[in-house]
């Protein structure tokens, strides 16, 4: 690894086209995350350093573990999926969006009680038809909020009453009440970026409540107070920083997605990088179902 101060670049000979979703797997020990557009999923090794990647069938947006089975849940263009690694197979579970063919699952997470919350956006750009939807241990899904152009996030407080959802196009972070029930209530905007700082994207929660979040064009993370405040930040050597997640035995490691679509001409476009955060997070849940 290449060290730059607080920040390492992961080294491999390939570069996400649109890094995504980082995962900690504290079963087997490694990091998850996904290039959209290849499409593949990565897996790297924490204790060995070894990468391995696998091709995709379609675009997908994010990949979580199973609690019933040691497979994955995963979010392609086509819908919610099974996917198994070693060896690779896949199990169609539906579309919630049959009626919108240009829109893709584009990010996601398991709340504490074990149900995944995912948006959607479309492909086409420019169009507010994505879609906030919880897909329960059931495997039944529900639609709970909409009219976003890029949905992103979303990530959950520590004590799991608060969700916060994102619209990149629009700049703007919300926060959501959730109940034990797992339904919505006081949609609300937690921050909006100024236009200095890029767009945010994907976020995660350390243990202390802080949010942090990845700045698409702005070259950087940044942590925000659970009251709205920019509290720090963490430049980052490219400029479309995408996703972060904690992980370790310790969840004291950091982990920041890139994509080199759009700076295809910068040295660390579509990295992995790791960071020194100075705080722990939160245990990474499982899906239920």
């Amino acid at each position: 690894m290449d060290r730059n101060n607080a920040v390492r670049v992961i080294s491999r000979d390939t570069r996400d086209i649109l890094g995504e979703g980082p995962l900690w797997s504290p079963i087997h020990r490694t990091l998850l995350w996904v290039d959209i557009f290849a499409p593949a999923i990565w897996r790297l090794d924490l204790a060995s350093g070894a990468v391995q990647s696998w091709e995709a069938p379609e675009r997908i947006g994010w990949v979580v573990e199973r609690e019933a089975r040691d497979d994955l849940l995963v979010g392609l263009k086509s819908g919610f999926a099974s996917l198994c690694l070693e060896p690779f197979g896949l199990e169609r579970i539906g579309d919630p969006e049959p009626d919108r063919p240009d829109n893709r699952l584009n990010d996601a997470k398991v709340d504490a009680s074990g149900r995944l919350w995912a948006g959607t956006m479309s492909d086409k750009g420019g169009e507010k038809t994505g879609s906030l939807y919880r897909l329960d241990p059931d495997l039944c899904w529900s639609r709970h909020d909409e009219g976003y152009e890029i949905t992103n996030g979303p990530t959950f407080s520590p004590d799991g009453n608060t969700i916060y959802h994102t619209d990149t196009a629009a700049r703007t972070v919300f926060a959501f009440d959730l109940d034990p029930a797992g339904n919505l209530s006081n949609k609300r905007v937690f921050l909006r970026f100024d236009a200095a700082w890029g767009y945010p994207d994907g976020m995660t929660t350390d243990a202390q409540g802080g949010i942090w979040i990845a700045h698409w064009g702005g070259a950087r993370i940044s942590r925000f107070l659970p009251d709205g405040r920019l509290d720090r930040v963490i430049p980052l050597p490219t400029s479309n920083i995408t996703s972060v997640a904690f992980a370790g035995d310790g969840l004291d490691r950091m982990f920041v997605t890139s994509a080199s679509l759009g700076c295809e001409g910068e040295t660390h476009a579509g990295a992995l990088f790791e960071v020194d955060a100075g705080v722990v997070g939160l245990p990474t849940p499982r899906f239920k179902g």
